[in-house]
């Protein structure tokens, strides 16, 4: 089934999958209304949802909710009206059969009322309230189950989602009408006459919101009470595309662990992280590299989307393109870029976990940064896709499903999707880096998280590769795979670290010009920032055609540090990162360096180190897609152990200079200045 963009009143939010557990449909209430509406606001299951921002205009220390709705289907987890993330605030949804009214009602725990699943294509009318002692689900106005729920309604600014958990997450697949929310818990009586009449006017004290099919107009779904705080918007994302006055990358810290290293890893994140890819590509048809990072605004206090350029002829840049405010500070969020057949630039904009909304958006002219058309609006992570002539783009990426698990998908043109397949999911998921080889195939290298040790334990070395756009996945040996992959020990092992007690940081994946994979990855031994965890020590594996090749020499002080590998025409290896201590040691990052291998990584040379006496590390080199020579990788600074202003980076292929994004522009372009 293709998912394709569809309208919701004038203008859908569209979405690549909605997450949810398969469920059974049980039994059916008894009572059914005898007067349902007429009319509603169709949700399709993929692409709808709506959401008011004001979400503190819902704190209160009792709640009714109420609705109309007609199911589509009901084999899926579906929200009808949400707060907070899952088990944090309240929802009514249906899940495993059931129709629940849920409410956290303490810090720790979350109870619900249910009933059975209704029929599907079949009108229904919804209550839950909660007093701080019980919570109770009526049906059709009359009251169906009871919970004590001893507690009280916790006070958030959690926004309110009608229609879906969170973009792309639960999505209904049917129509809602009349959905309303009460600051108090309405009585019997009550219920019955809100179930029973659709008067306008009807139980408005303490009525935070209502929404119609009467009220929809256009995007925005208009409250009927309290219109100012209440409003629920259809494709609500700022799209601001407005021009920076010059580069600065976003400066991100993960887990504060303390002590003299402050964080698990930190620093310029511009180009972060390893898994989102690619960054960079280079069009031969205008001689331009277009690449995109994560920026900023001048205080750091959010992550924009930036796009640009490097015109090859000109020397020059331009005023870097906002295309968006992520409205965060987590370099998750970082975008990346694709370019079509026709030359349209294609942006993926990721979400670190379900929380926020992920999006995908075209250029409105081909090979230009000046304009953008937002085309979806989903959620996805880990982000990777890749165009292929003639087929289109294929999509690896993550999805936060009960770990991080590996999916995939595909499109003909980027507003079309096949319908996500999960490809991999072994214990707790997945880090993975993609690469396709010569339009032929794509290749995935990728680690797994055991069970019980916590995110941070990821270990092991795989790799698959599909040649058919993802219909069939094997190992290198050609073995077709059976997918989803579940086990740890499966056909696509490369290398075995778990019993070594050795984590695998994966960095980059390239191919020989036979089309054998090359991982590059680094192995420590643990995931706390400092010298306990040494040796870090740079790795390869080598794919010979019979037997995997596993090599490694070159080492560093920090798990995060990230460069590229480059094979040549001659066969030469090429390796661009940041290899060499750096201002603030142990942290990632450091000054980069330039390494040569002539014998398939069994010993490297560093040939030049290509920062010194820098202020601050340097980190995240990255491979542009199709790299021009004077245009070979880009990376960021930024100070590694406390917030600080950040720099944007590239390098030549033979190093002879390292060249600064200008920080300030006050012309449209620049010429990018020689930092070293």
């Amino acid at each position: 089934m293709s998912l394709t963009t569809t309208r919701l009143a004038t203008k859908t939010t569209p979405t690549l999958f909605a997450l949810g557990l398969i469920g059974s449909l049980l039994s059916t209430p008894n009572v059914w209304a005898a007067s349902p509406p007429a009319d509603g606001v169709p949700f399709n299951g993929r692409t709808s949802y709506a959401v008011a921002e004001d979400g503190q205009a819902f704190n209160a220390d009792q709640l009714t909710v109420s609705t109309w709705v007609k199911f589509n289907h009901t084999g899926d987890a579906q929200i009808l009206l949400n707060r907070g993330a899952a088990n944090e605030l309240f929802t009514l949804y249906l899940f495993d059969g059931r129709i629940r009214m849920l409410v956290r009602h303490t810090p720790e725990t979350y109870l619900h009322a249910n009933v059975a699943a209704p029929p599907e294509n079949t009108w229904v009318h919804y209550t839950g309230t909660y007093d701080g002692h019980k919570i109770k689900l009526y049906v059709d106005g009359q009251l169906k189950a009871t919970t004590a729920a001893e507690g009280q309604l916790a006070k958030s600014s959690a926004e309110l989602y009608l229609g879906a958990a969170a973009p792309g997450v639960r999505t209904l697949d049917g129509v809602l009408e009349d959905a309303r929310i009460w600051r108090r818990v309405l009585t019997a009586e009550e219920v019955a006459q809100v179930a029973e009449s659709n008067a306008a006017g009807a139980l408005a004290d303490d009525l935070a919101a209502r929404w119609t099919a009467a009220s929809l107009s256009g995007e925005t779904w208009q409250s009927q009470a309290v219109p100012a705080i209440a409003a629920a918007y259809f494709a609500n994302p700022k799209f601001t595309q407005s021009k920076a006055d010059g580069y600065h990358g976003i400066w991100y810290a993960n887990q504060n662990q303390g002590g003299e290293y402050v964080y698990k890893y930190s620093g310029g994140l511009g180009t972060y992280c390893a898994k989102h890819r690619p960054l960079a590509i280079y069009a031969p048809e205008v001689d331009k590299t277009f690449f995109c990072y994560g920026g900023t605004d001048k205080d750091q206090k959010t992550l924009l989307h930036m796009v640009s350029y490097y015109d090859h002829k000109t020397g020059m840049v331009p005023r870097p393109t906002i295309l968006l405010d992520k409205h965060t500070n987590d370099a998750h969020d970082n975008p990346v870029i694709s370019i079509d057949a026709k030359g349209y630039i294609w942006i993926f904009s990721s979400s670190h976990g379900t929380a926020r909304p992920s999006y995908i958006s075209v250029s409105t002219e081909p090979y230009s940064v000046d304009s953008f058309e937002r085309v979806l609006t989903t959620n996805f992570s880990y982000t990777q896709p890749f165009y292929l002539k003639g087929k289109g783009f294929f999509f690896p990426h993550t999805v936060y499903a009960g770990g991080r698990a590996i999916y995939q998908t595909s499109s003909p043109d980027g507003r079309n999707w096949s319908e996500p397949q999960l490809v991999s999911l072994i214990a707790q998921g997945h880090y993975q880096v993609c690469e396709p080889f010569n339009n032929q195939k794509v290749g995935s290298a990728y680690n797994y998280h055991p069970k019980g040790k916590g995110l941070n334990w990821r270990t092991n070395l795989y790799y698959m590769e599909t040649d058919d756009f993802g219909h069939t996945w094997k190992n290198v040996k050609g073995e077709t795979l059976s997918l989803p992959l579940t086990e740890v020990q499966n056909p696509a092992l490369v290398a075995e670290y778990e019993s070594k007690n050795r984590n695998a940081y994966m960095k980059d994946l390239t191919f020989d010009k036979q089309g054998n994979p090359i991982i590059l990855y680094v192995t420590s031994g643990g995931w706390e920032a400092g010298p306990k965890n040494d040796p870090r020590i740079w790795q390869t594996a080598r794919w010979t055609g019979t037997e995997w090749d596993i090599q490694g020499s070159i080492q560093s002080d920090n798990n995060y540090d990230t460069g590229s590998l480059y094979v040549e025409d001659d066969g030469t290896w090429r390796l661009i990162g940041p290899s060499e201590t750096g201002p603030q040691p142990y942290n990632p990052g450091g000054e980069i360096a330039m390494w040569l291998s002539k014998d398939q990584g069994h010993s490297w040379k560093m040939v030049k180190q290509l920062t010194h006496d820098s202020k601050y590390n340097h980190t995240y080199a990255r491979r542009p897609i199709n790299a021009h020579p004077d245009f070979y990788a880009i990376w960021a600074d930024g100070h590694a152990r406390q917030p600080s202003d950040s720099r944007i980076y590239f390098t030549n292929r033979n190093g002879d200079h390292v060249w600064r994004l200008p920080v300030k522009m006050d012309g449209d372009f620049a010429k990018p200045e020689i930092a070293w």
